[in-house]
Formats: C-alpha cells, sequence, structure tokens
C-alpha cells in the first residue's frame, strides 16, 4: 500500500483532502484579550456555518479551533450530500410526535440547499456534484428504501426513485446489489475546500477565525462567557459550542451524551477515467444499505474515494485500510491491484438516539453536537439555525432543544462495548439478510 505519509499543509493529517485543498495558510493562533458578539469553539461545519450566518447578520464574530480549520470530521469525512437524519421519519415520530416529525421534515433538505446556495454566492471551489444512490443487497433492503420513499413522501418530500436490479447499471456497475434508491437532491463535494471556502467568506464579513487555539476553560458564571485559551482570552454576548467529536472533556454536560466514532476513508491512484466512467456512469456518491455500511464516490482528478468501518469510542484499527480495501474490491473486481494513495481515520460524534443534541447550557450559551453519521448537511443546517437563535430567533432552535437526550448505558466505562455488541448483533442481521 502507498500511503501519503506527507504533505505541504502542517497540522492536518495526511488525507488526500488535506493534499488537494485549496487554501493552506495557517491563521494566527489567540494572544490576549479580545471582545466580541459572538464566540464561537470550533471550526468545522456546524461553527463556520454559525460564523458565516451570524457575520452575514453584522456580528463580530470570534471562532477558536484547536488545530486547523476543518481538522476533524469536517474536513475527513467521505464528502456525500446525505439528506435527513441518522433515523427516519418514522422513526422520528414514533419517539417525538407527529408534531415534531412534520417540523424536522421541512429542515431535512436544507442542510444540501445551504451547502450549494454557499458555494454559487460566494464562489468556493468544492467540486459540487448532483445524485446520491443507496445500494441494497437484498430484497429486504429494497423493502426498507420503498417504506423510506412512501414515508418521505407522506411529509412531502420528492426527488427519490427506486432503481430495479436490470436499471442498476446507470449508477454503479457491481455484481454486489440487487438494486437501490437514488436521491436526486444527494450529492457530493471536496469538504475540506467547502468548510475552507465558508471561512473564508466569514472572515470577509470580518469574522475572526484563530488556529492552535484549544479552548481550556470556559465560565458561565457571569452575565457574558468568557472563554479562555492557552494564551488568549474571549468575552462575549454568546458563546456556541461546537466542537463535536473533538470537543474532549472541556463540557462534560455535553460530552458525556455523545460517543467518538471513527471511520476510516481511503483514496485510490489516479484511475483511467474511461474506467471510472464504467464504474459509475451517472457520478453519483454511493453507500449501501448495511448496519455498518461502506461508502465511495469519483474525485475531481479521477480516482475512487471509498470509505466504511467502524470504531466506537474513537478507536482507530492498526491496519486503516484492512477491512474497507476488502470491500472495495468484493464492490469492484478490477481494482484488485489498485494502489492506496491515502489512507486516514476520523471521528464522528454519535448521540444514543442518533439525533442531534442541541440545547444551551445557560441562556447565553448553546450547543450542537452528535449527529450521528449525517453531519456533513446537518451541521450546515444546525450552524445556521444557532445563528438564527443568537440573532433572537429562535424558533427552529426551540424544536431541536425540545428532543430528549439521553446518556449512554453503563457511562463511560460500558458505553464502547455495549454500543459495539449492539452493531454486532445488527452487522450479523445484515450478513445473514435478515
Amino acid at each position: 500500500m502507498n500511503v501519503a505519509a506527507n504533505h505541504e499543509n502542517p497540522g492536518h493529517i495526511a488525507s488526500w483532502y488535506a493534499a488537494t485543498a485549496n487554501d493552506k495558510r495557517i491563521r494566527p493562533e489567540l494572544e490576549g484579550a479580545l471582545e466580541a458578539d459572538i464566540c464561537i469553539i470550533g471550526a468545522g461545519f456546524t461553527g463556520i456555518s454559525a460564523a458565516l450566518e451570524l457575520a452575514e447578520k453584522g456580528f463580530s464574530v470570534v471562532v477558536l479551533e484547536s488545530e486547523r480549520i476543518g481538522f476533524g470530521a469536517s474536513g475527513r469525512n467521505g464528502g456525500q450530500i446525505v439528506n435527513g437524519y441518522s433515523r427516519d421519519f418514522e422513526t422520528i415520530e414514533r419517539r417525538f410526535g407527529p408534531e415534531t416529525a412534520r417540523k424536522l421534515a421541512l429542515m431535512s433538505r436544507e442542510g444540501g440547499d445551504i451547502i450549494r446556495e454557499r458555494a454559487r454566492k460566494h464562489a468556493i471551489d468544492c467540486d459540487v456534484r448532483d445524485g446520491g444512490f443507496f445500494a441494497a443487497f437484498t430484497p429486504k433492503q429494497m423493502r426498507e428504501f420503498e417504506t423510506v420513499k412512501a414515508s418521505c413522501e407522506s411529509y412531502g418530500i420528492s426527488g427519490m426513485e427506486m432503481v430495479s436490479k436490470s436499471d442498476l447499471g446507470r449508477y454503479v456497475s457491481s455484481q454486489r446489489y440487487v438494486g437501490g434508491m437514488i436521491d436526486t437532491r444527494g450529492g457530493h463535494i471536496h469538504p475540506l475546500n467547502l468548510v475552507l471556502g465558508e471561512a473564508r467568506a466569514a472572515e470577509a464579513l470580518g469574522a475572526r477565525i484563530f488556529e492552535k487555539s484549544r479552548a481550556v476553560a470556559v465560565d458561565l458564571s457571569g452575565k457574558r462567557p468568557l472563554v479562555k485559551t492557552a494564551r488568549g482570552r474571549v468575552e462575549s454576548r454568546y458563546l456556541l459550542v461546537c466542537g463535536n467529536a473533538y470537543l474532549g472533556n472541556l463540557l462534560p454536560k455535553i460530552t458525556e451524551r455523545m460517543m467518538p466514532v471513527s471511520s476510516q476513508v481511503m483514496v485510490t491512484e489516479k484511475l483511467d477515467p474511461a474506467m471510472l466512467d464504467r464504474m459509475l456512469p451517472a457520478d453519483y456518491c454511493v453507500e449501501d444499505a448495511n448496519y455498518v455500511l461502506d461508502y465511495y464516490r469519483r474525485t475531481a482528478d479521477n480516482r475512487l474515494l471509498y470509505g466504511g468501518g467502524i470504531g466506537y469510542g474513537g478507536q482507530d484499527p492498526a491496519d486503516l485500510t484492512g477491512i474497507i480495501r476488502p470491500n472495495m474490491i468484493k464492490t469492484f473486481p478490477e481494482l484488485a491491484n489498485t494502489k492506496i494513495d491515502y489512507a486516514w481515520s476520523g471521528n464522528f460524534a454519535l448521540t444514543l438516539t442518533r439525533i442531534p443534541h442541541v440545547g444551551r447550557l445557560t441562556d447565553t450559551a448553546y450547543f450542537s453536537h452528535g449527529d450521528s453519521g449525517h453531519g456533513v448537511t446537518t451541521t450546515h443546517l444546525l450552524g445556521k439555525i444557532l445563528g438564527e437563535a443568537v440573532a433572537g430567533h429562535a424558533e427552529r432552535f426551540d424544536v431541536w432543544a425540545s428532543l430528549p437526550s439521553l446518556p449512554f448505558p453503563g457511562g463511560r466505562a460500558f458505553r464502547v462495548p455495549l454500543t459495539a455488541l449492539g452493531a454486532w448483533w445488527y452487522g450479523l442481521r445484515d450478513r445473514l439478510g435478515v
């Protein structure tokens, strides 16, 4: 395996995204004391989405990032615009009631719209492509897709079409699948270039972003939130906490309700464009229907980006490609001898309910975490909603904040083995086709 060990983008992991980033400038570390309307912890999708929303409204914004913009899941994910949430609307309605389900459904496509609108408005070069395909291994999974499609349509959500075995080759040329479903409003992007472009747009409107500026203490006892870093401090009217899986132990009230989970991604050497045209004729991104799923897509420079695997607690496997490379070859046998140029891992935040955890720590401190595998779109939606709430329009924020959030059974000591046991059971069901 030819895995890239170095690149010219210090502070990021050695990913294809970091190597092909459009903006490799290093922002300064915070030094000294600042005041602002809004202080945001975390320069991933949620934090930068909120920063851009608020900067557009004329607020003074300071963003504190412990590493680099997009260092975490926002700059490491599969780059897929997957609409909706990690639980279907029937489950949401059963848990939270029909009115809440209706309100969440109305927002479920907005994240993808925000991404496309910002890419156009701010001329962000992030390889936006339209269309997503969900692949089924079994007739049971096809029936589940039909249920999902019908449920979405009952909430007024269109754009999904079932794909039979005979039409499968229009989207993916693989013998592994029996059919699937397309989402015409899905798609894929270069996620690191997207968040960097959004950060640049926020800075053009006056936002200040500091890298290598980890928040080491948060004081919410006074009228104005105070955030301290190793070499500075920010006092603000409002604080937005958007650290997600990389928040650490800064605010236990948040972190006890989520668990970091790792996923692995690899990128092949450059391939013959004609081969990629045969493999993925529509240039849609693909994810399968298994509980522990694989996802893949074509890159703008004619590689195959393939991801999958899972590590509860954020633990990386010893061999980053040990699980996903064999699956790639099962999907596309013609890639058996293909070199892997990049391989990396990254953590996303999982909640017990698989629904984002959104709320207030105080009247002036808000947070959003735990997008549970649907972060590319949901973070953009929730970042915008955080900005709305701070600006005095908290109606949509309050819908999310009203959802119950539960701690993981067994606390920190047992949340990983218990969750892994559940994943093993569902993975066994996938393998048995039941």
